[in-house]
């Protein structure tokens, strides 16, 4: 099933916080619990972001008592900043949000106020279908880096899970094995809310796909170890030079890969990539609440002094010099990132 979906006037989604615990589906009515959704992380992956954030575009839409077209799209545009304002990192959140209310305003020219609403749900839906459309792309020219044999290195989540369905970089993995291929994967179990040890277990679990969970500070040991030959890891956001700015710990994982001599690929849908920035440098990255570092218990205590503080960047910004190629739904693109990225996105 899809993570995000509409269903009977509702936004529907999976649960992410509960898994691999429990597996239940949420139900949304208002824009507002949507965005604050995002904001604690019951939907998570850049992709997965966007088209919840539409969707919640069109909850807002059947929210307004306005009765002409131009007093709704008033409220959408209230609406919109509340949804943009939810995660900063990830692009997709914007670049939904700003499409969805590009197409109302020249549609709301011409449309009832009842037709606009029905407008909004339609755009959102698409969104969502092409998002599906675009990940089993982007697996199919991922797919051709894999090779039968090949453990991989795989850090948070980006499967099914991390979008409306089938995934970025844990789809490119998926589809290598639906090829046939025989692969292995490392999970980073990714600090410090465990989106690989909780959620790309889970869905290797399904997927019957041999996999070992490790600790984000094993992946060096293991990429000098010779064991490993590819790293494939998601996208929040990618800059118009190539910097990548992913789940904390990135970096570091592309470190030890360079280091190492293994290929490191980031899997990106056009979408996520944002070419008004020049550089990772100017990606506003998301501070979390310090405790998701510090409520860490071992043999049921607290491991954390009490009255111990801690810093919670959710993500990294892994610079380009240490990216082997970017594999999206128009190709993969390789250095220098500054023309090839051009080159992706104008296909």
């Amino acid at each position: 099933m899809r993570s995000v979906f509409w269903e009977n006037n509702q936004l529907r989604m999976i649960d992410q916080r509960i898994l691999p615990v429990r597996f239940e589906v949420v139900s949304f009515t208002k824009h507002a619990q949507v965005a604050e959704a995002i904001k604690n992380m019951t939907v998570r992956g850049a992709p997965a972001i966007g088209a919840a954030a539409a969707f919640g575009l069109a909850l807002a839409g059947y929210e307004s008592a306005s009765s002409s077209s131009p007093q709704l799209v008033a409220d959408l545009q209230v609406a919109s900043l509340t949804l943009k304002s939810a995660r900063p990192t990830a692009v997709n959140l914007a670049w939904a949000v700003d499409r969805v209310m590009g197409a109302v305003t020249t549609a709301s020219q011409e449309r009832s106020v009842d037709e606009l609403r029905q407008f909004v749900l339609a755009e959102a839906q698409k969104i969502a279908d092409e998002d599906v459309e675009v990940n089993k792309r982007m697996a199919e020219h991922g797919a051709t880096l894999i090779n039968d044999g090949d453990t991989i290195i795989h850090h948070c989540n980006t499967g099914a899970l991390a979008t409306v369905d089938w995934g970025t970089a844990l789809g490119v993995i998926r589809t290598a094995h639906e090829q046939g291929k025989k692969i292995h994967v490392l999970v980073d179990e990714t600090r410090p809310r465990l989106q690989g040890a909780r959620l790309t277990a889970w869905e290797l679990e399904q997927y019957g796909i041999s996999y070992e969970i490790i600790s984000d500070n094993m992946s060096g040991h293991f990429l000098k170890s010779g064991k490993v030959q590819k790293c494939f890891v998601g996208s929040d956001r990618t800059t118009a030079n190539g910097d990548v700015a992913n789940k904390i710990g990135t970096y570091m994982l592309a470190l030890a890969a360079f280091d190492n001599g293994v290929p490191f690929y980031p899997v990106v849908p056009t979408s996520t990539i944002d070419l008004s920035l020049a550089s990772g440098d100017l990606i506003p990255i998301e501070e979390r609440n310090p405790n998701e570092v510090l409520d860490i218990q071992f043999q049921g205590e607290p491991v954390t002094p009490k009255n111990a503080k801690a810093r919670n960047p959710a993500f990294d910004v892994t610079p380009n010099r240490l990216v082997t190629g970017i594999v999206t739904e128009n190709g993969i693109a390789y250095p220098p990132f500054e023309v090839s990225l051009k080159k992706i996105m104008g296909r």
